[in-house]
């Protein structure tokens, strides 16, 4: 299914959205030389950030209320999966849920 013009309102409003939380900083850090994937921590505020986003963003398509495709063509989720991914694991596996983060990595996996 094509997007929509309500799935582009819903992408700008999403957008600011980043942009009031400081998504951009945090994203920089993620990709930052040094930053490791398998030591960051949902402690580190850029994580947190990411996670929260992503998992709102994935929920969104997950439930039919904003276009998939559009959504992978915007972002590149798998690569920003891939960042957080190790911290998100630890975190499901301290609180034994599954659930945790569960949306934005089905979104990644869904890019592959």
């Amino acid at each position: 299914m094509a997007a929509t013009n309500e799935d582009a309102v819903l992408v700008v409003q999403i957008v600011r959205w980043g942009t009031e939380m400081q998504l951009d900083e945090a994203v920089t850090e993620l990709f930052a030389d040094g930053f490791d994937p398998q030591s960051a921590s949902v402690d580190t505020p850029a994580v947190r950030k990411i996670l929260s986003f992503g998992e709102t963003v994935g929920t969104l398509v997950k439930q039919g209320l904003l276009n998939r495709d559009l959504v992978l063509d915007l972002w590149w989720v798998e690569g920003i999966w891939a960042r957080v991914g190790p911290a998100a694991m630890r975190q499901r596996e301290k609180f034994g849920e599954p659930r945790l983060y569960e949306n934005i990595e089905a979104l990644a996996l869904s890019a592959s």
